[in-house]
């Protein structure tokens, strides 16, 4: 995904259409945002995973999704209309990319495919 950092600043900023923006003001788990946030997430991961330095911005947006969201959608009031082990998943996963971001590596050992979610 070479258009990842558009992608991220309309996520983080809750533009409309964003999964962000989706989940906390229409109580609704967007799967297809998600998707698209998530690999955006990802290309951002391996775009700067050799870099010493982060945007804040971006280091910003990062800790948010992975606080945040599961958070809010942890919450008994949030419908969660499919199976929780979906949702663990993602949320798993923003923690891990999360992690990738800051650390400039993930946890897994090379050749790692990600699933799609």
């Amino acid at each position: 995904m070479d258009d990842f950092l558009p992608v991220l600043r309309a996520e983080f900023d809750a533009e409309e259409g964003s999964f962000l923006l989706t989940v906390r003001c229409d109580l609704r788990w967007d799967r297809a945002a998600f998707s698209r946030l998530e690999r955006a997430m990802r290309a951002a991961c391996q775009a700067y995973a050799d870099r010493d330095r982060l945007d804040r911005w971006l280091a910003e947006g990062f800790f948010s999704v992975a606080t945040w969201v599961r958070d809010h959608t942890s919450h008994p009031d949030f419908p969660r209309p499919l199976p929780e082990s979906y949702y663990e998943a993602c949320l798993e996963r923003l923690w891990e990319l999360a992690d990738w971001f800051f650390r400039g590596e993930h946890v897994y050992l090379e050749p790692h495919e990600w699933t799609e979610l």
